[in-house]
This record gives C-alpha cells, structure tokens and sequence, in this order.
C-alpha cells in the first residue's frame, strides 16, 4: 500500500502541531535526548547489560499461507508498497506481471525479494501517468491499496478533498483493463457511514456501469492468524457473473486470541496467537494480540515508533513490549535496552505481526520499513483474499 507522502506535496499541509504548554515541550525535548544518548551509550557497548534474549518466534506466517500451485492467472499490483498483497497473490499461485509503486524504497523492498519481478518505481510507478490500455487482455487481475490517508482518522478524514486520494486512478486503471476481477484494500473507515456516498459515487456506480459485481469485505487480520488487531474494507469485483456467483468470501482461518465484539469463531480453528507467544517472548501471566501497528510514516514527522493510540501504549506496557525506537535489528534490540527494561522490537519482529515471514527484507531506513509494514496488506489475510479468487475464475 502506498505511504502519506507519495501524492502530497513537500510542505505537509495536513500537519497539525501538537499544543503543548511550554513545560511539556521541555519535557518531550529532555526525553528525545535521554533516549539519543541512551542509544549512543548501546552502540559504544557502555550501556546496561541486556535483560532479553535474542527472540526466536514462534510465528511463522508462512505456514498460513503455503505455496499454492500455479494456475496460470495473471496479477497487476497497483500501490504495491511493501508487497503485502503482491506476496499473497504470488502464494496463492498468481503469476506476478508488474507493480506499480511511487516510493523508490518500497520498489525497492520488491526487487529485493523477488529479483524476476518487474517493478515500475519512483516516477516511473506514479499510477497517474500510466497509459492503461497497454494491459488490456494480459491481466487478470488488478489488485492494490490506495493511500488510506484521505480516510482515516491519522490522515484527518478530509477523503475527496485530499489531494493523496487516488481511489479514481484505481478506478481507471480497472476500466482501461478490464481484467476478470479486481481487489483493492482500504481502512474500514472508507465505508463507513462519512464516506459511503463517495464510495458509492466514485468507486462502485463506475465499476457496475463497466459490469463488475462488486462485494465488500469487512475483513480482521487476527481470523486469518495475524497476531494483530486490524480490520479492513476489502473490495472484490468480478467482471464475469458466472464467476461472481461461484465465488465464496474467504473463511477464516484462526480464532482470535481474544474474542471480541460478539464475533466467535469455531473450536476446530487454530488460535491466533498473541504478541509474546508469537516473537517467543517468556510468558509473564498475561499475552493479547498487538494493537494496529501504526506506519511510521502517518504524521507530521517520520518515527521509529509503532504506537497508534493512547490506549495502545496500555496494551503494550501490558505485554511488556516497548512499541518506540524500533530497532534495526534483533541483535540491536538486544542490546539498546529499554529504560523499563521492556523488550525492544526490531524491523524483522513489526513485520513478523503484520504477518510477513522472516526471510522478507525491506528497504531503506528503520522508519522507511516500519511505514512500509504498517501500511501493508497483511499477506495472510491477503493470500486468503487471492485464494478465494482464484477459485472462482482460474481456467477449468
């Protein structure tokens, strides 16, 4: 999925300063410091003793997800990011004919892990100035996130009025394509009841005029074995109505580590598992699913930091898991120890509970990482969405 800046101008024009009284600013400033030196004192190796051992998870999002034989159905990623759902379509036995990403460090993430691939990045992945037709019987599929910024709550809700939606260039491409059947992911917020007139408006009626059925999926990464609270607007569209009534919304696949908002799941399902069993942490009496893992680059300033919210930061003090200055590296967690003696995270353990294997690198710098995972489609939850597709549509 695509990151807050890819389509905003350089002066962030929906940065809000934070109102702090002149003590409060002091106080921010004191602990940026403190936390700088504490890092520096970690790297000359005068820091104190490491308190955790080096983690080996438990998790492996790989085996809720297993290679799938290929059937020759063609995908086309559009806001490819991280690679979310271009690593779940390519599980589910996609062939992969490119993707499209604006941010040249997430392009890069792509080509990191799979070299074959073809990968349009920087100007090159800019979505507007893509000639579509060009496509026009050679795909699929057309699958991606467009910037979820219009139409969440850390993006300030402005949706059609801010110049980073690009739900109209999807629409676009789907209709320049006309592929079998098309994804796009989004937060739940986009169809909720602010945004449901515009959704209806400028993404569904154009679509249905241009014959797709479309069905809207309210999907939780947790049900599909995530160790994370997160929930999304999965929209599916097939332009084939044979095939739109074959197909079966993805069941879950997990019940949750904590069951919530009345939604239970049946005993013969594996259990999600939470934070600390799923990186391999001790057991300390208490473990839940993380809270939504925030990109780090949601805000006025990028971050080295995954708390989302205020009640977050209680869940996480709870589970004994320091959510800030996310760490680079396992080895570098190991030893960067935090103030309250919590364990730190690294890159490889944000990207574990938002369900990428370990074997799956991202380019750029910590923050860069971090805004590429929180951003990205869960590829479990993303492999089940392809699946279920796939069935539907693949040649008999």
């Amino acid at each position: 999925m695509t990151t807050i800046g890819d389509y905003a101008p350089r002066v962030n024009q929906y940065h809000r300063p934070w109102q702090l009284t002149p003590e409060e600013r002091a106080e921010y400033r004191r602990t940026s410091q403190a936390s700088r030196e504490a890092k520096l004192r970690a790297l000359r190796g005068d820091g104190p003793p490491p308190v955790h051992p080096i983690n080996v998870p438990r998790y492996d999002p790989a085996k809720s997800m297993p290679q799938r034989e290929r059937h020759g159905l063609r995908s086309l990623s559009l806001f490819s990011g991280g690679g979310g759902l271009d690593l779940g379509f390519d599980q589910a036995g996609f062939d992969h004919q490119a993707s499209y990403e604006l941010l040249e460090p997430a392009a890069h993430t792509l080509r990191l892990n799979r070299p074959s691939w073809t990968v349009h990045g920087g100007d090159a992945g800019d979505v507007t100035r893509v000639s579509w037709r060009r496509w026009r019987g050679l795909i699929d599929v057309v699958h991606g996130g467009p910037p979820c910024q219009p139409f969440s709550v850390a993006g300030r809700q402005r949706g059609p009025r801010d110049d980073r939606d690009m739900f109209p260039a999807f629409v676009e491409a789907v209709l320049a394509i006309e592929p079998s059947a098309f994804v796009a992911e989004n937060v739940a917020a986009l169809g909720g009841e602010k945004f449901r007139p515009y959704l209806e408006r400028s993404v569904l009626r154009p679509l249905r005029r241009d014959g797709y059925t479309i069905f809207r999926l309210d999907l939780r990464a947790e049900f599909f074995g995530v160790p994370q609270q997160r929930r999304r607007m999965v929209l599916v569209g097939f332009r084939d109505p044979a095939a739109a009534a074959k197909w079966t919304p993805p069941p879950p696949t997990h019940s949750p580590h904590r069951i919530e908002d009345g939604l239970i799941a049946r005993d013969d399902r594996p259990r999600c598992m939470g934070v600390r069993e799923a990186l391999g942490l001790e057991a300390i009496g208490c473990d839940s699913l993380a809270p939504t893992v925030r990109s780090s680059l949601t805000g006025p300033r990028h971050t080295t930091s995954v708390l989302s919210s205020v009640s977050s930061r209680s869940t996480w003090e709870r589970l004994h898991v320091w959510p800030n200055g996310v760490a680079p590296t396992r080895d570098a967690a190991h030893i960067f120890v935090p103030a309250n003696k919590h364990f730190r995270l690294s890159v490889t353990d944000v990207a574990l509970l938002q369900g990428f294997p370990e074997e799956w690198r991202f380019g750029g710098a910590v923050y860069m990482a971090l805004g590429q995972i929180g951003n990205a489609v869960p590829p479990p939850l993303a492999y089940a969405v392809a699946s279920s597709l796939a069935d539907a549509i693949r040649p008999l």
